[in-house]
């Protein structure tokens, strides 16, 4: 313990400091402060330096993984040359558009073929979204799909579609007039819709290989993403 007399003695103030050395500079005196407040300072600015490396990978932390361009002409990265092999005769495009914000880019197309009483026609629509901000993989394939046609698809045709994206997903329709692909990949999810309309005069080829529209529409879409991989 500390004894009656220490604490009576007290502490030595500055100016009794100077009064029994007066030849010692005044800097002496004050010298011991200088280091702590600097320590203070460097410890203040490693803090904020930390604090911004923490705020910057957690604003980054839920970006989705891009790994694609943004389309100029979706209509002439998507030709479906594919399809058009199994419709017998090429897709002509007939609309083309795009958006772009800060959260998401999109591009779409659609193809058609002109209608002929004594043969199968075919329509197409093609669409990318890239989701720049936000996962789209809780939400990936639970609704009708941007740009979906009039074609309700039926819960109990889905079927996963291995090999392709992070995730794929081929929905037939009621009535097995169309097919949706759906592919996952990162923050990018595209879409392609298929729709058919048999042949209505004598003698016509109504017959729709639906086996070779589907597999068609998953190498087009393949050759799709690596057109747009950067």
């Amino acid at each position: 313990m500390i004894g009656e007399p220490e604490i009576d003695g007290g502490w030595e103030t500055a100016e009794q400091v100077r009064e029994a050395a007066p030849d010692l500079p005044d800097e002496r005196v004050r010298a011991p402060r200088r280091p702590w407040w600097w320590a203070l300072g460097g410890m203040v600015a490693a803090s904020a330096v930390w604090a911004g490396t923490l705020a910057a990978q957690d604003r980054f932390a839920d970006t989705p993984r891009m790994d694609y361009r943004h389309s100029a002409n979706l209509c002439r990265d998507a030709p479906l040359k594919l399809l058009g092999e199994v419709a017998g005769k090429a897709f002509e495009d007939n609309e083309t558009s795009r958006g772009e914000s800060p959260a998401q880019d999109w591009a779409s197309c659609r193809f058609g073929h002109m209608y002929e009483e004594e043969s199968a026609s075919y329509g197409a629509h093609v669409l990318v979204e890239l989701h720049k901000k936000t996962d789209p993989g809780p939400e990936f394939a639970t609704g009708p799909g941007g740009g979906s046609t009039y074609l309700r698809m039926d819960p109990g045709e889905r079927r996963e579609v291995p090999g392709l994206g992070d995730r794929a997903v081929l929905d037939r329709s009621y009535g097995d007039d169309g097919d949706r692909l759906t592919v996952l990949d990162g923050g990018a999810v595209f879409t392609l819709t298929v729709e058919w309309y048999p042949g209505e005069g004598e003698g016509s080829d109504a017959e729709v290989d639906v086996d070779a529209v589907e597999a068609a529409m998953i190498e087009d879409v393949r050759a799709l993403m690596a057109k747009l991989r950067k």
